[in-house]
This record gives C-alpha cells, sequence and structure tokens, in this order.
C-alpha cells in the first residue's frame, strides 16, 4: 500500500507523546512512518460525542426494550 493508498489515523494525542503509549524507540519509527508524505489536519471544538454521552444521549444497547 505504501504510496498507493490513503490511511487516516486519529489521534486525541500529539504525535510527540505517542511514547506515553509505548516505548520510545517504538514511537519514533511509528510517527517517522505516520509523518512521512502526510497531511495534517487539525480540528478545534466540542466533542459532539462527549456532549452526547454527558447528557445521557449516549450509546443504546440493541437488546434495550423500547
Amino acid at each position: 500500500m505504501y504510496e498507493r493508498r490513503s490511511v487516516v489515523v486519529t489521534s486525541n494525542l500529539h504525535p510527540s507523546g505517542f511514547d506515553s503509549i509505548m516505548p520510545k524507540t517504538l514511537a519514533t519509527a511509528a510517527v517517522d512512518r505516520l509523518l512521512h508524505h502526510a497531511h495534517i489536519v487539525l480540528t478545534e471544538g466540542s466533542s459532539l460525542r462527549l456532549i452526547q454521552a454527558t447528557s445521557g444521549q449516549g450509546v443504546v444497547p440493541l437488546n434495550q426494550p423500547g
């Protein structure tokens, strides 16, 4: 797939913080590969999912009656 397909990766972590979830050497290699030829899109604003979850409108189980 290298340079033939598009891949979307989303994260709430800045790439410099990836070493908080994996060993530093692995994080460095992963970030290097992810950012090579990357287009970075930063978004701001309120999280719709968080607003729904905190207002009680979150996920409803499929087997729930009604």
